[in-house]
């Protein structure tokens, strides 16, 4: 937040530098240009022809020709270059031949004040204008006038400086403060999630205790394997949840490790309590990138869903393992099209054998239970399933199979061979 509130105060002030630096370039631009055109067209005034010859007199005793820091006439005779008169302070101080012709064409060509850039032939950068002197009906001379650019730059990059240091200043002052407000913004936040961190962990102890203490007397007393298979299920899923709320409050991370999806699989269906009806075909070493317990909870889901919702008690489901993708297929109704997203949210539910398909946009929604049906789900299913697979950068969605049913997809990006090293 520090971060974002000091970068955000830094690019409204460099836009606002950028302006300002323009602006005053312009204006200084422009005062120049005022200041020397002024000068040029008075003194242009003060000259004149007489039969075709150019008077120069007046300048000597002008006043605005005394304190010109630079001065000289252009006089042009039709079809030749121009001669350079009353030069002020020397001739180093024009520019070269070449932009003394570009200037007189210019002149020609606006018959007007013109304005220009050019370095003088001492390499001293001015800007000039030059005022056209009419004899009779056409351009005679110009009065040339020039000001040194040097003085202007100077004051403008001294602004160019100022902005910067104070810029940079303001940025480190919004810094602070952005550090300070965020600090007190979030501090309320960071208590809250220390105090949730404190009940998971406290949450856990309490829960997995006693299910140690039961597994410990369900083997004492000699229970059935189905009664241990349904201990160990319930401590797999207390550790699910907890880590799923620890992961989704930041402070744990998800390590993603190299795994074989087709035995994971395999194995997660083989420790379902109904697992006779479900078939798996799977690739010999399907490879990818996750965490095997949230893996093989999200697996549990859709085949406990294919079997709940999937049609009566004891209909096949087939699961198939590809490279990157786990495929649950059930032989229920199936899902309306419309209704396929929303059964990915949380707290929606559906009724076994009438698929899972929530009637309204928000709230617990069920579909309508068959007098035979069972108790429906908590509505977090499917929603973990699609939490697990973005949690591993992959997709879960719903489809129509085949002949009929519908086919639920976890689709993982593949984790790609190691290539061997050269010897």
């Amino acid at each position: 937040m520090t971060l974002l509130f000091a970068g955000t105060t830094a690019a409204c002030l460099v836009v606002l530098a950028t302006v300002a630096v323009r602006i005053d370039a312009e204006s200084r631009r422009s005062g120049l240009d005022h200041e020397v055109g002024s000068r040029a067209v008075g003194l242009s005034r003060a000259v004149w022809f007489d039969d075709g010859a150019l008077h120069l007199e007046p300048l000597r005793e002008d006043e605005l020709a005394r304190s010109a820091e630079v001065l000289a006439v252009l006089e042009v005779a039709p079809g030749e270059s121009p001669s350079v008169w009353n030069v002020v302070p020397a001739r180093t101080a024009l520019p070269r031949e070449d932009w003394l012709d570009h200037v007189w064409r210019d002149v020609l060509e606006e018959q007007e004040t013109v304005s220009v850039s050019a370095p003088s032939e001492e390499g001293e950068r001015l800007r000039w204008a030059a005022a056209p002197v009419w004899d009779g009906d056409r351009i005679g001379a110009a009065v040339l006038v020039g000001t040194a650019l040097a003085r202007s730059e100077h004051d403008h990059d001294l602004l160019v400086r100022w902005l910067a240091l104070g810029c940079t200043a303001l940025v480190c002052c919004a810094a602070a403060v952005g550090h300070l407000l965020s600090g007190r913004a979030m501090r309320p936040a960071l208590v809250a999630l220390g105090r949730q961190e404190q009940f998971l962990a406290e949450a856990a102890h309490e829960l997995r205790t006693p299910l140690a203490t039961l597994r410990l007397v369900a083997e004492r007393d000699g229970s059935s394997d189905r009664t241990l298979r349904l201990v160990d299920r319930l401590s797999r899923l207390v550790t699910g949840l907890l880590t799923r709320a620890r992961t989704e409050a930041g402070t744990q991370q998800v390590e993603l490790v190299p795994l074989r999806l087709d035995q994971l699989v395999e194995t997660t269906v083989e420790e379902l309590p109904d697992h006779g009806s479900v078939t798996v075909t799977s690739e010999e070493a399907v490879v990818v990138l996750g965490d095997p317990d949230l893996l093989a909870q999200a697996v549990r889901n859709l085949v406990e869903n294919a079997q709940r919702h999937g049609g009566p008690a004891g209909a096949p489901v087939e699961v198939t393992v590809a490279q990157g993708l786990v495929q649950v297929r059930d032989h229920g109704v199936g899902v309306p099209l419309a209704d396929r997203e929303r059964v990915f949210a949380r707290g929606v539910t559906g009724a076994p054998g009438a698929g899972s398909a929530p009637t309204a946009a928000s709230g617990p929604v069920t579909v309508p239970v068959p007098e035979t049906a069972a108790v429906p789900g908590t509505g977090a299913g499917l929603a973990i399933v699609r939490w697990v697979a973005e949690l591993h950068h992959g997709t879960a969605h719903l489809t129509d199979a085949p002949g009929g049913g519908l086919i639920a997809e976890l689709r993982l990006p593949e984790h790609p061979p190691r290539t061997p090293s050269a010897p």
